[in-house]
């Protein structure tokens, strides 16, 4: 996978379009990522306890990876991620700038 915890990105499809944050979770599995704020989705919980009130709850699910884009964090526009391999060591490179990820 690409993406990192702690890339910055910016969504270019769906609801919540030109948002930007930092990847706080990786799916590889599922090619899906975790950004906080983005993909919030409401769930309505049952009462389980007097803790736990239950109602109506605003959670963060994953986004497709398909559907975010990475912001260089040099040139700082939405790029794709190439790799370089350079003695024995493969190194993530922005496709706008050239320079190191």
């Amino acid at each position: 996978m690409k993406f990192k915890v702690g890339d910055t990105i910016i969504v270019t499809l769906g609801k919540d379009k030109g948002r930007k944050g930092k990847i706080d979770a990786v799916y590889p599995k599922v090619n899906e990522v975790k950004v906080p704020g983005v993909h919030i989705v409401k769930k309505h919980m049952k009462r389980k306890d007097e803790k736990n009130a239950g109602g109506i709850v605003e959670i963060v699910k994953p986004i497709a990876t398909s559907k975010v884009a990475l912001l260089c964090p040099s040139c700082g526009k939405q790029t794709r991620i190439g790799y370089l391999v350079a003695k024995n060591e493969k190194v993530r490179v922005c496709r706008k700038c050239h320079k190191k990820i």
